[in-house]
């Protein structure tokens, strides 16, 4: 009897303890359903609408206030959707079993254009209380096809090198050279331009000297060799770049060829000051002169020499319509294509500087003395292009007091000590300008003495009041953004548990220079900035380890600004060069954060 009961107890034991691990099995079951078994989340085209789906497992819901549709490209939208009714569950609305939402088309398409990319957003718990992170699932559609104002007007507002080249591989011949012509239009209305009208300014106006008045043809034709020969760079420097992925204009930031070209400026500037005359020997004008007009023959070679040097040293630094055609060079090795939308897109910044040879052909008064003001004008724009690009190499204290030597000095020229009563009319409004240039000039090289190192902010080291998110590292320790290689990048990266911004630039980069004065240091910018653990990468050395981090990323030349998420994964496609204003960059920044 008791060997009986004693096998019914190890039977029940045995019993009980399979049951247990079926009961056990299953809740472990339940516990570890992975997101995708929880949630089958679908969005289907249905001609006028997209019907949109989220299918639950047993015993999961989704709380109604976590669900949001969204548009996240071409831009980010929020949708206004009508949800289903939910019910309540402990004290929350939720959903269980099935989400339908069907989204007009139309509501999309009256927002954005062309293809896009719907997000649906939510977060879920099973009943027994274990909850998943929010989930994002994502689905591209095409949209109504854009026509070409449509398309152009999409990609002006592109910084991203990569999407401008992907648009070189897929639309036609016609389209990307009319793109990339409004692309020159564009750029003719930056900064990037403006140093050229000068040059080419004080070219017509040294030319015709003092005793004739340029014809609107010998003008005009000045004007067309000088852009040509800015084209013909650009493109020849582009297609090389494109073909070998070198950093060509990394090249002519040498000191050696920065110092030379200021040479030049300041020769071109001592001779508009009267000193000297600078033209080509007698011998060579007169055999110009055989195959051309004289007026037009004066000068050619100097004309396409400045043309050629103002492109490498005083145009964009890489633009982002310049980087998508050398990218799209170096991928598909199309250099004629990619060449040509080069020279198109050059042609189209030069009409600026061909309307100033028409303009002072057509418009500019008869011969005088005015033209002598005129030509010393011109002298001291010379004087600052040589101080400019002599700013690149030499500290920034000794630039900012040539800076302020220049400003002070034209205010001497310009008289601003004189008797007021000897001025009269509008010399006493430009005795008030010598006055500003006088007081900015002072400011200058106070801010210099005190270790100032921004020309747009002189007094900084008597109103900081406190370290910045960009500018955090201290000016002893600048060095830190040098020697960077892929290994040390990838390192700082994972160490972060925030997004990450990378800025690549140097310190012969124009665009660079605006953006640490102008854009990083924006309130706004700052405030989006806490988000993001930000990187600086000097490229000035233009190392081996340089080369391999701009080969790594696809990237020509700076400035350029990449981006890594929470999570250490490269965003190409949120990936910006040049110049990007502090509005635009703080929309940039919060469309990766949020």
């Amino acid at each position: 009897m008791n060997h009986l009961i004693k096998k019914i107890l190890i039977l029940s034991l045995l019993l009980s303890t399979f049951v247990f691990a079926g009961f056990q099995s299953a809740l472990q079951k339940q516990k570890f359903l992975t997101p995708d078994e929880a949630f089958m989340v679908s969005a289907v085209k249905q001609k006028d609408v997209i019907d949109t789906k989220i299918i639950l497992a047993e015993k999961i819901h989704i709380y109604e206030n976590s669900l949001f549709y969204r548009v996240i490209s071409p831009s980010k939208v929020e949708l206004e959707v009508t949800k289903p009714k939910a019910h309540d569950f402990d004290g929350d609305m939720v959903y269980e079993k099935e989400v339908s939402v069907s989204i007009p088309i139309a509501d999309i398409e009256a927002k954005v254009k062309g293809d896009y990319t719907l997000e649906i957003e939510f977060q879920g718990c099973s009943d027994a209380g274990i909850c998943y992170e929010p989930i994002q699932k994502s689905f591209t559609f095409k949209g109504a096809e854009l026509g070409v104002f449509g398309k152009i007007s999409a990609l002006i507002k592109e910084g991203n090198t990569a999407k401008i080249a992907d648009v070189l591989v897929n639309e036609s011949s016609f389209f990307i050279l009319f793109l990339f012509f409004i692309f020159g239009l564009l750029l003719a209305l930056t900064p990037c331009i403006f140093p050229m009208i000068p040059i080419l300014s004080s070219i017509i106006v040294s030319q015709q000297g003092n005793s004739e008045k340029p014809s609107v043809a010998g003008a005009f034709f000045t004007s067309l060799v000088y852009v040509l020969a800015m084209a013909s760079t650009y493109t020849i420097v582009g297609v090389v770049a494109g073909l070998l992925g070198a950093d060509i204009q990394a090249a002519m930031q040498t000191p050696w060829v920065l110092v030379l070209f200021s040479a030049v400026f300041v020769a071109l500037a001592l001779s508009l000051f009267g000193y000297f005359e600078i033209g080509l020997p007698s011998s060579w004008q007169s055999k110009l002169s055989k195959a051309s007009d004289n007026a037009q023959g004066k000068g050619i070679l100097g004309t396409a020499v400045m043309g050629l040097l103002s492109a490498l040293i005083v145009g964009p630094c890489v633009a982002p319509p310049l980087g998508g055609a050398i990218l799209f060079i170096s991928q598909t090795g199309d250099a004629l294509l990619g060449g040509s939308a080069l020279f198109v897109m050059s042609m189209g910044m030069g009409m600026p500087l061909l309307l100033v040879g028409l303009g002072a052909g057509k418009f500019m008064p008869r011969p005088g003395g005015w033209m002598t003001a005129v030509s010393q004008i011109f002298g001291v724009m010379m004087l600052a292009l040589g101080i400019f690009m002599l700013s690149r190499i030499l500290p920034q204290g000794v630039s900012m007091v040539l800076w302020a030597l220049l400003f002070m000095g034209s205010a001497l020229y310009m008289g601003v000590f004189n008797p007021s009563s000897s001025t009269q009319g509008a010399k006493k409004l430009i005795q008030l300008l010598a006055l500003v240039f006088l007081l900015y000039g002072v400011s200058l090289f106070v801010g210099a003495m005190s270790g100032s190192s921004s020309v747009l902010r002189p007094f900084e080291q008597f109103t900081q009041k406190g370290g910045s998110v960009v500018n955090a590292t201290p000016k002893h320790a600048e060095n830190n953004h040098l020697g960077y290689s892929l290994e040390r990048l990838m390192q700082e990266v994972k160490a972060s548990e925030k997004p990450v911004v990378v800025d690549f630039g140097k310190k012969s980069c124009t665009a660079c220079t605006e953006l640490e004065e102008i854009t990083f240091p924006d309130a706004a910018v700052q405030k989006e900035l806490k988000a993001f653990t930000f990187i600086k990468i000097d490229l000035t050395e233009n190392t081996e380890e340089d080369k391999a981090l701009l080969r790594e990323f696809k990237l020509f030349g700076t400035p350029n600004i990449i981006f890594f998420d929470a999570n250490d994964k490269h965003l190409p496609e949120k990936s910006l060069t040049g110049f990007v204003s502090p509005e635009d960059f703080a929309k940039h920044l919060q469309s990766i954060s949020r």
